[in-house]
């Protein structure tokens, strides 16, 4: 049996609900084979974050090699990157690999309120990451925060900034509508040849640590499967939407739980 595989880079959470072990668990979960490269270790738990320590660049790039030289990697998702030297070190080994498909969560702030990347990182991650990524996957804040613009307000708006997104270099952005209110929660797929709108129904919970994390690697999963564009995204928008609405049956945490990622497992 071949396995695919799929790589995160990203930071560790050591409460298990986001970073790099919501990756490895939806990878698991989604059948795929997990690696990774840890940029950042982060003292936190579902009520918030208390410390952050930088993996120097040197050691990620020594990672990614590690990794890339053995293990035939099909798709990457990178998250948490929060230092200028660590993002042009990831973008020199994307550069250097090619691994086939990328998608870039741009982590700016986690679920709690924490920032999480520095503000003299964002134009590496612009000039630097954001163009060799198939997808970028922001929610409204970090979409705005990427252009220092408003943030968007109406559907045209958004599609508006989708297109802006896609003029720093890459393939395709989904822009999460999770922050917006309404009965319906609804992410905006923006390619070069169309825009897609995906709709779910809002659930209503406070254990929603991880859902970045979790939707861009279930993407990558999906890339990593062979999967299409819109096939990968719509396959991951059910993942995390089945995710949330299974959360409450965990009991992790007085903060934000996390998302079940194992809902399939447990549906009794």
């Amino acid at each position: 049996m071949t396995i695919p595989i799929a790589l995160t880079i990203a930071g560790s959470d050591s409460s298990g609900g986001a970073g790099i072990q919501a990756d490895l668990k939806t990878f698991a979960a989604l059948g795929v084979y997990g690696a990774s490269v840890i940029t950042a270790l982060t003292a936190q738990n579902t009520q918030g974050v208390t410390g952050i320590h930088q993996v120097p660049a040197d050691f990620v790039t020594a990672q990614m090699d590690s990794v890339f030289g053995d293990l035939d990697v099909k798709a990457v998702k990178i998250g948490m990157v929060a230092e200028a030297a660590v993002i042009e070190a990831i973008a020199a080994g994307l550069a250097r690999w090619s691994p086939g498909h990328v998608v870039l969560d741009p982590v700016m702030v986690a679920t709690s309120g924490d920032r999480l990347l520095a503000s003299d990182a964002v134009e590496a991650l612009r000039r630097t990451l954001i163009p060799r990524a198939q997808l970028i996957t922001p929610n409204l804040p970090e979409a705005a925060a990427l252009l220092d613009e408003p943030v968007a307000v109406s559907e045209s708006d958004i599609a508006q900034q989708g297109r802006q997104l896609l003029a720093l270099g890459c393939a395709a952005v989904l822009i999460k509508g999770g922050h917006e209110q309404g009965a319906e929660s609804i992410d905006y797929l923006v390619t070069r040849d169309d825009e897609l709108v995906l709709h779910a129904p809002r659930i209503i919970t406070k254990n929603t640590h991880g859902t970045g994390c979790t939707l861009s690697s279930a993407i990558a999963a999906g890339f990593a499967k062979g999967e299409s564009m819109e096939a990968a995204v719509r396959g991951a928008k059910a993942y995390i939407t089945a995710a949330i609405a299974a959360a409450d049956r965990l009991s992790v945490g007085r903060g934000h739980g996390p998302v079940h990622h194992f809902h399939e497992l447990d549906r009794d």
